[in-house]
């Protein structure tokens, strides 16, 4: 038999008061309530793009590049760098003595040719009159008719050296073949220059007729196609005037890189000077009727992609795979349906199956 002392039920009581009290506030505690926002998965077009570099170029035809036609001096240059020119203005007018030296020597040669030709026929005419009265034998003429033919030759090839050599002098002056801009000048009158384009002596250019020379990623350009959108989109692009268009696919990688250059033409004249350097974005495969998210409901953990679906007030993490994305959308291949709710900020960190509370975007 047991004898319960009132000592002893006192301690007793006062441990089971001490438990009940430690256990109060494991049954009291509540989950913490995560606020996000959330934006409804949605159906449309997506367009990828390509993203390159590029430079401001002259159109085809749209730069003269002034270089001596041999060896020679500067004598008359008129236009200084960032003048105006008008088609037919005088650029550069060489001193080229080789080229006169030419002109009259071939002259010369001309002259003796056609002195030559009269000789031969006044001796072909004598042949055949002493071979008529039987005097002279065939051969005689038959040597005389020779002596002319070649005589002819000759007089031909000197008239053709005489025309090149004519040309070749026309070349030391050089005039404005479109109106433009002296873009460069390089030398002044008096000046000693080589035939070669690294000793240019002007560079003329058209502004109202240039285009962006972009280098484009291989992997990018496969897509490309001929008249494609493009756009400026760095800091530089104008209102009106960064709208661009693909007009030539490329034709060759660019020698030690992993690119290509694509030809952008303007959509109308642009301010872009010559040579500024620019950022654009073109347009390469649409998808129409895909699956979109914002770009910020995709969490991305090394090559696994995320996003987060609120449902029953709880946010659960689904594993997606994405297809063409831009600055603000991506596409879900898979992963989400049209008309759930991915939460588009606030989820990193979260926990799978935690409580969300939805609050308009901007507010915490």
């Amino acid at each position: 038999m047991i004898t319960r002392t009132p000592a002893l039920l006192a301690i007793v009581g006062i441990v089971f008061a001490v438990a009940c009290h430690r256990d109060a506030p494991e049954e009291v505690e509540s989950e913490t309530v995560v606020a996000v926002t959330a934006r409804s998965v949605e159906t449309g077009s997506i367009t990828a793009e390509a993203h390159a570099t590029g430079l401001v170029a002259p159109a085809p035809g749209a730069e003269l590049l002034v270089i001596a036609p041999e060896p020679a001096r500067i004598v008359e240059m008129p236009k200084a760098e960032g003048d105006t020119v008008k088609r037919g203005d005088l650029l550069v007018r060489f001193d080229i003595p080789s080229s006169a030296a030419e002109v009259s020597k071939q002259e010369a040669e001309t002259k003796r040719a056609q002195a030559r030709i009269e000789n031969a026929r006044a001796a072909l005419a004598r042949a055949q009159d002493l071979f008529d009265r039987g005097v002279a034998a065939r051969k005689e003429v038959e040597d005389a008719t020779k002596e002319l033919a070649d005589a002819e030759a000759d007089l031909a090839a000197a008239q053709a050296a005489t025309v090149a050599a004519g040309a070749m002098a026309a070349r030391s002056v050089v005039r404005a073949t479109f109106d433009g801009i002296v873009a460069k000048r390089s030398h002044n009158p008096g000046d000693l220059v080589e035939a070669t384009a690294a000793d240019a002596v002007l560079r003329v250019v058209d502004p109202r007729r240039v285009e962006v020379i972009a280098s484009v990623p291989i992997e990018d350009a496969l897509g490309l196609t001929v008249g494609a959108p493009a756009r400026i989109v760095d800091g530089s692009a104008r209102a009106g005037d960064d709208s661009l268009k693909v007009v030539a696919r490329p034709a060759a990688v660019q020698p030690g890189t992993a690119t290509v250059a694509v030809r952008l033409a303007f959509a109308k004249p642009t301010r872009y000077p010559v040579g500024a350097p620019v950022r654009v974005a073109i347009d390469t495969d649409t998808h129409r009727d895909a699956v979109l998210v914002p770009a910020s409901a995709v969490v991305r953990e090394g090559e696994d992609t995320a996003v987060f679906v609120v449902e029953n007030q709880m946010a659960k993490r689904r594993e997606v795979k994405i297809g063409i994305e831009n600055n603000d959308r991506v596409e879900i291949v898979s992963g989400v349906m049209p008309g759930e709710m991915v939460i588009t900020s606030g989820q990193n960190g979260l926990p799978d199956g935690a409580k969300v509370r939805l609050v308009p975007r901007g507010e915490k």
